[in-house]
């Protein structure tokens, strides 16, 4: 059988998702995992996406199959039982053989803390990303705005990057404040390596004035990643969200509510 689960995970532990020799992934605490209640048997999970080390994950999909037989309870709770506390399986449910975690998805999340304060936070380390000056959000928000739609995010895409195409459709580039606090949400049909990372990054330089919303805007149809701000860093950057056709009848694969503004 094939089985979905939802996941979230603190980033800060991890050298990211994917499976590496030195085993320390999310992927590969999870698979071994899962492998011991399936009977010591090998389990092998694919993800909606690859986050990197440091990233979090609100709602992560993955799925994996196996033949053995086991209520949906011993996934999730037995599961969760051998993670370390910086993973938990959220849910889990059968799943037809055409679902696949990242090809059956058609939109993903993700949502970045920045915090604007003089002094860095011990508090919060690695789970926001900091900016020691305040930032002018007006022209952060009129800048966000001149990236919405379909575009070739040749700029904003890391010089490993797998993907295809460098096109994407950027549905939302919102940015909240509170208490020093900023909170940016998007949502795409898919993201480049890097992509959201390289975006808060060039906001903020327009944030701090060294670039306008008008340069911003020619820095993406340049389609020229060396004349972009440096990647920002991954502290305050989240996996929120994972859209599916409703066929597959899975629970909520979004996970908001959790990462409110103070």
């Amino acid at each position: 059988m094939r089985i979905a689960l939802g996941i979230e995970y603190d980033g800060r532990a991890f050298a990211g998702w994917q499976s590496q020799p030195h085993g320390n992934t999310v992927q590969d605490r999870l698979n071994q995992a899962l492998g011991q209640i399936a009977g010591n048997r090998q389990v092998v999970t694919h993800a909606a996406g690859r986050t990197d080390a440091g990233v979090h994950a609100a709602m992560q999909v993955a799925h994996f199959d196996t033949d053995a037989a086991r209520p949906m309870n011993a996934w999730v709770r037995g599961v969760n039982a051998l993670l370390p506390p910086e993973v938990a399986v959220v849910w889990a449910r059968e799943v037809s053989d055409e679902f696949h975690a990242r090809f059956s998805a058609f939109s993903r999340s993700y949502s970045y803390f920045l915090l604007t304060h003089p002094v860095r936070s011990c508090l919060l380390a690695g789970k926001v990303g900091w900016y020691h000056q305040p930032l002018d959000v007006g022209a952060m928000r009129e800048a966000a705005s001149r990236l919405l739609g379909r575009h070739d995010f040749s700029s904003f895409r890391a010089s490993e990057c797998q993907a295809k195409s460098p096109v994407k459709d950027l549905q939302r580039l919102d940015i909240a404040e509170a208490d020093g606090l900023l909170r940016f949400d998007l949502h795409a049909d898919a993201f480049l390596h890097h992509m959201v990372r390289n975006i808060v990054g060039a906001l903020l330089y327009v944030g701090k004035g060294a670039l306008s919303p008008a340069d911003l805007q020619a820095l993406m149809h340049a389609r020229d990643r060396t004349s972009a701000p440096p990647t920002f860093m991954p502290d305050g950057l989240y996996l929120t969200g994972v859209g599916y056709p409703e066929i597959f009848r899975l629970p909520s694969a979004c996970n908001e509510a959790r990462l409110k503004l103070r």
